[in-house]
């Protein structure tokens, strides 16, 4: 396709790694084709003048090393007696906006859909996604994202402070209350549901919504804070409208999913029928992102959860107790707090394993604290008490702004002291 044909058309940009043994342009062109206009052989109808109105281009490839083995088995080629060396590359693919519209279901089919059951690859990944903003306005984005957030918690600077309910599951609803009241005295900003604790028999989310709230509302008279509670209405549809409804009639302002189960069109809905932030966990996204030849990279995976309107999700958290590499976590950061079309950015969270310790490293890579910190043991089980947990951590996050090394800043901040003398 010539380059003022493809300029006519509005397109959007997406970066694969691919792992092949045929040649890497003849292995990027069925993928293109494959995710648009194309199959394995030209069909009738397949006209020339629908080629250059929808059928996807590769307009980059950049050739990587080669493997002796392959990534990932492959009985397509296995039934060719086909084998390396496995070639690899970069390849760069723009696609017509008009082959998808305002359709982010179709949107995921098309750049992360058949790629992984193509015969030609023994590994493909979708790394990056690029959209233009005109494109990215015909979505919704997030409702309250950064700024809403922070004036619903009422905390215009400074990272938000928050922890997870413990034991994950268990707790009655009476239980789950008192714990509350406990880490609101104790000064957090922001409360979660585990990703496990949703609607059981032994905690009835509507028991579990009055109950919580009632002791927030109480906390919010007294002091003028009103801690926002990430409930898990992760459910169908229709019960997931319902729960949003209640939360935020009891005077709630943050309903939380699990969006790689609950899908983009319940959130998309979700998002249009609920005024309440939306906090996107990510659990299960490593059987898409671990392998480094096969899956999703966290770039993309984050643009498509913004476009369906999440207005917080999950990134990991530094030296924690998951398996990502530190700079993955700080990517990732950066991503959701880089706009796409507008004022769109999401607010990032931090978790897995946080502490007062953490915080420097957190604040050097993402350089910025508009950030959910949400810290377990960091609070829970800090040696003087969960008070002293949530002040070590704002200590932490001072010195970090100050450029002060935390044992130094720690000599007269004794709840600090006592985090780092007790987790090390």
């Amino acid at each position: 396709m010539s380059d003022s044909s493809r300029a006519s058309r509005p397109e959007f940009e997406a970066t694969y790694l691919i792992e092949t043994p045929f040649p890497l342009a003849q292995a990027a062109d069925v993928l293109a084709g494959e995710q648009s206009s194309g199959t394995f052989v030209r069909v009738a109808g397949e006209t020339d003048d629908l080629r250059q109105r929808t059928r996807a281009e590769v307009v980059k490839i950049e050739e990587l090393p080669s493997f002796d083995t392959p990534s990932l088995p492959n009985a397509f080629l296995d039934r060719r007696q086909k084998g390396g060396p496995y070639k690899r590359a970069h390849i760069t693919v723009r696609f017509p906006e008009e082959n998808i519209g305002n359709n982010l279901p179709t949107l995921a089919a098309t750049v992360t859909g058949n790629i992984y059951d193509l015969g030609e690859m023994t590994g493909v990944k979708l790394l990056s996604l690029k959209l233009s903003p005109s494109y990215v306005k015909q979505f919704d984005a997030p409702r309250q994202g950064v700024a809403g957030t922070r004036r619903l918690v009422g905390r215009d600077s400074g990272p938000i402070l928050g922890t997870i309910i413990k034991p994950n599951v268990g707790l009655s609803p009476a239980d789950t209350a008192r714990t509350v009241a406990q880490l609101c005295e104790a000064g957090v900003d922001f409360i979660k549901d585990d990703e496990c604790m949703a609607n059981p028999p032994h905690s009835p989310l509507a028991e579990r919504v009055r109950a919580v709230m009632r002791v927030i509302n109480d906390h919010a008279q007294r002091t003028g804070r009103k801690v926002m509670y990430a409930f898990n209405i992760s459910d169908e549809l229709d019960a997931m409208r319902r729960h949003a409804a209640l939360v935020e009639a009891e005077g709630g302002t943050c309903v939380m999913a699990s969006v790689n189960w609950c899908g983009y069109s319940a959130m998309q809905s979700l998002r249009r029928s609920t005024s309440l932030a939306i906090h996107g966990h990510r659990n299960g996204l490593a059987m898409m992102t671990r392998h480094p030849s096969l899956g999703i990279a966290f770039q993309p995976y984050q643009v498509m959860w913004r476009l369906a309107g999440v207005d917080q999700l999950h990134v990991n958290g530094l030296a924690g107790k998951f398996y990502e590499h530190d700079d993955s976590v700080a990517a990732s950061a950066r991503d959701c707090l880089t706009p796409l079309g507008g004022y769109d950015a999401v607010m990032p969270v931090f978790s897995s394993g946080q502490w007062a310790g953490t915080v420097p490293p957190t604040f050097a890579a993402v350089g910025s604290d508009d950030l959910i910190f949400l810290s377990g043991g960091g609070i829970l089980g800090h040696p003087d008490g969960p008070a002293a947990g949530v002040q070590s951590i704002r200590d932490a996050w001072d010195a970090a702004r100050s450029g002060i090394a935390l044992p130094t800043y720690a000599e007269n901040r004794p709840a600090l002291a006592s985090a780092l003398s007790f987790f090390g």
